[in-house]
Order: structure tokens, then sequence, then C-alpha cells
């Protein structure tokens, strides 16, 4: 199981890590979109398009939230040597409703083997308020499918979540099963729930 995999099953949203294919498209639904640790919507799809060419990426992302759509645009690079791998990239996520103001946010990662570090840095637009500053820092083991993310957020936003899963590909679907556990800090009551995802990914080339 790819990398890819385990980052779209970790979190539904396939940004970290764009395809190897230099056109991609991709859809899914999942039983409960969670991003982050946070609750997003119930039963909710999405989909997809990726472009990448030399390590260079670039993609738009769509997910139903309820009152309208989450719209995601991205882009960066990523580069593999070895087992190690490295990128930089940025990610905004815009929204048709009223359900969040945007957010916007340069994005770090690394990885080495079954070892991913995930860093945001990032600013919540927050409507009428102030312009609030948040850093998220994601830690991901994954071996054979089975994966465990721990994740937390510093400076405006608080809050811990931890991820545990598995996930593997079946007659060309990606299927996920996965119990996420979020701290008070984050959601104001802990709460666990189990989460089912499915999805595919069709090359454009």
């Amino acid at each position: 199981m790819t990398r890819t995999i385990v980052v779209f099953f970790a979190s539904w949203l396939a940004v970290a890590a764009p395809a190897m294919a230099d056109w991609t498209a991709n859809v899914g639904w999942a039983s409960d979109y969670y991003f982050r640790g946070i609750k997003q919507h119930s039963s909710s799809f999405a989909a997809g398009i990726d472009f990448e060419h030399k390590g260079a990426y670039a993609g738009a992302w769509s997910a139903d939230v309820g009152d309208g759509l989450e719209i995601d645009g991205y882009f960066g690079y990523r580069r593999e040597i070895g087992d190690f791998s490295y990128g930089v990239g940025f990610t905004g996520y815009y929204y048709s409703s009223n359900f969040y103001d945007t957010y916007q946010e340069i994005n770090l990662g690394s990885a080495y083997k079954f070892l991913t570090l995930d860093v945001a840095v990032g600013q919540y637009d927050n409507f009428s308020g102030p312009t609030l500053d948040y850093t998220h820092v994601a830690l991901t083991l994954e071996k054979n499918g089975f994966y465990g993310t721990y994740g937390t957020f510093k400076q405006d936003f608080s809050g811990s979540y931890l991820q545990t899963g598995y996930g593997a590909g079946i007659a060309g679907f990606d299927l996920g099963l996965s119990v996420l556990h979020s701290d008070s800090d984050l959601i104001g009551d802990a709460d666990t729930a189990l989460i089912f995802t499915i999805g595919r990914t069709f090359d454009l080339n």
C-alpha cells in the first residue's frame, strides 16, 4: 500500500501526496468527513483532480459539508531520494457558504520509510473577527496498510487527536476503516468516531 493511500485515509484529503501520473482524477465517500480531528459532515462525497510533473504538483478538491461545498486548491513540490522524501506546498480552503471562512497555509512534509511528519502553518480569516494563526503538526506511522496518526494544534488553535486504521486497495477501489479520538480542547467534548471511506483514482492521460 502506498503512502498516497495512507494519507488519503488518515485525513480524507489527498493533497499531501499527488499521484505519480501527469493527470489524475479522484472520487470518494466517507461515512463521516473529519479533517484534522474535527468533524465536517456526515456521509460526505468528494472529488478532485491532480497534475504532477517531475515532483511539482497542483490540484483542486471539493467535498460536501452539508451547507455548501468545501473547495480546496493546492500546489507544491515533492522529491524522493531512496527511502526519504520531502516537500513544500501551499493549500487554500474555501467555502461556498458560511460553514467556515477561508484558511490558507504553507505545508511542509518529510518521510522516511514508515514514518511521516507533516507541518502546516496557516491563517484563518475568521469572518469579521481577528485573523487567527495556527500551526498543525501530524506524525504518522504506517506498516502494511495499518497506520496511526497523532495530530496537534498550536497558537490560536489548540487540541489534539489520534487516528488509527487500515486501508487497502480492492478491485480498483481504495477502502479504509479507522477509529478517531479527538480531545476536549479540540472539539469541546472529547469524542470517538468509527469512519469508513471508499475512493477511486482515475488516470486521465
